[in-house]
């Protein structure tokens, strides 16, 4: 069986300046890794693209939805690819490349179509404008006597055609697929995400990772270890959806029903669940140190529920110095729940669950609560042992990505008492 190639464009890297062989070397070490137990002659790099050659084209699906969440990646698509050679020898250059443009277009279903032409190998003796313009009239000239009555559209084409003309093969290719855009994984540093098992935290997550964030993930758990006592196989299971877009993931399980009776044993009961998320961001900003984490990502969307208005999140937030990044700020709950969707979490986090949040729920919790009302709150509770308590037995799952799909090591037990 014959190979494949497939040409990928980057986009957002192209601002990157003097750094941008950091994120172009980045993005090929996570092509590789993504590509891993699939035969791959190369990937070169012709011009402002890659090409990846596959061996073997029945690996074409496969390698397009491993690429699809490799995070730097603009668009995809797959290319007939002419030798220079072919080319060369011919009487009329624009013999191959009309040649191949018709193969490449014949087969789709379209009513206006357009072909665009870019010439990175200036030896090539042909302009651009001429490729365009008589590849163009002899697509449609075909086009037409096939009985398919297109127009030509440079606007706004149904189909275009496009004609890549680098310093390696000639790619031509009409349909486009888009990639998962962002920057490549593990260019911006490590954060720690506190994960709930809700919709909102796994996406929050994912967005920081777009962004060339690498996440590790603490969860706070309660009840019992089976599905639908405990929310621990629903973080685990959003874990594993996760990790295939940044190769490796882990997860810490922090037992926290135990701290949360204190709390609400020493506490005012319209700050439960305030108090309840600051011990969870010390503990978390313990572990994220720890492991050299810049930061830390939450899913709170501003007003979603009462612990998120704009003065709830500051005084909850004042109970660390470590930069909290808060991506779902401004989506709302549609825009999130769309997002989870497109990424695989939403059925994952519409499973039922014990969430340790709503345990001992206030029957009025306080809506506009500074950071010194929470220092007061706390004055009854040694916060300190309870941050300790925490940090005293908890489990480290790990996963990673290979070869298409995703592994799970054994779990270590820890303290960081």
């Amino acid at each position: 069986m014959s190979g494949a190639h497939i040409v990928v464009h980057y986009h957002e890297l192209w601002l990157k300046g003097g750094n941008r062989d950091f994120f172009l070397h980045k993005l090929r070490l996570a092509m590789k890794r993504a590509l891993e137990g699939l035969r791959v002659a190369r990937i070169v790099q012709p011009g402002d693209r890659y090409v990846i050659e596959l061996l073997e084209a029945g690996e074409l699906d496969e390698a397009l939805v491993r690429l699809s969440r490799v995070f730097g990646i603009a668009n995809l698509a797959v290319a007939r690819s002419l030798d220079r050679a072919e080319t060369a020898a011919a009487a009329d250059p624009l013999e191959p490349l009309q040649r191949a443009a018709w193969e490449e277009v014949r087969g789709e279903k379209f009513s206006t179509f357009a072909v665009r032409a870019k010439r990175s190998d200036k030896r090539f003796p042909l302009s651009v404008l001429t490729i365009e313009r008589e590849v163009g009239g002899y697509l449609h000239d075909q086009l037409h006597a096939a009985g398919n009555p297109v127009r030509v559209d440079l606007s706004k084409p149904e189909l275009t055609c496009r004609i890549e003309i680098t310093p390696g093969p000639i790619l031509i290719y009409g349909r486009r697929i888009a990639g998962a855009g962002g920057l490549p994984t593990g260019t911006a540093g490590r954060l720690t995400c506190l994960l709930s098992g809700g919709f909102d935290s796994a996406v929050a997550a994912y967005k920081m990772m777009k962004r060339g964030a690498h996440a590790s993930f603490v969860h706070f758990w309660g009840g019992g270890a089976d599905p639908g006592e405990s929310s621990v196989h629903v973080a685990r299971e959003l874990v594993k959806r996760l990790t295939p877009w940044q190769f490796t993931s882990k997860l810490y399980l922090v037992p926290f029903e135990p701290l949360q009776r204190e709390i609400v044993r020493l506490a005012p009961e319209k700050y439960r669940i305030l108090l309840y998320r600051r011990l969870m961001l010390r503990i978390a900003t313990r572990i994220a140190l720890r492991q050299r984490s810049k930061g830390l990502i939450t899913g709170d969307s501003l007003g979603q529920v009462a612990s998120q208005t704009l003065q709830n999140m500051a005084a909850v937030g004042a109970a660390t110095t470590m930069p909290i990044y808060r991506p779902l700020a401004g989506d709302d709950k549609l825009e999130i729940i769309a997002l989870a969707e497109k990424i695989g979490t939403h059925d994952i986090s519409a499973e039922p669950f014990h969430d340790c949040c709503p345990v001992f729920l206030p029957k009025a919790p306080a809506l506009f609560a500074d950071a010194r009302e929470l220092d007061e709150a706390e004055k009854g509770m040694d916060v300190e042992e309870l941050v300790r308590r925490g940090l005293k037995d908890f489990k480290i799952e790990r996963f990673r990505y290979e070869n298409g799909k995703v592994i799970q090591a054994e779990a270590e037990r820890k303290t960081l008492a």
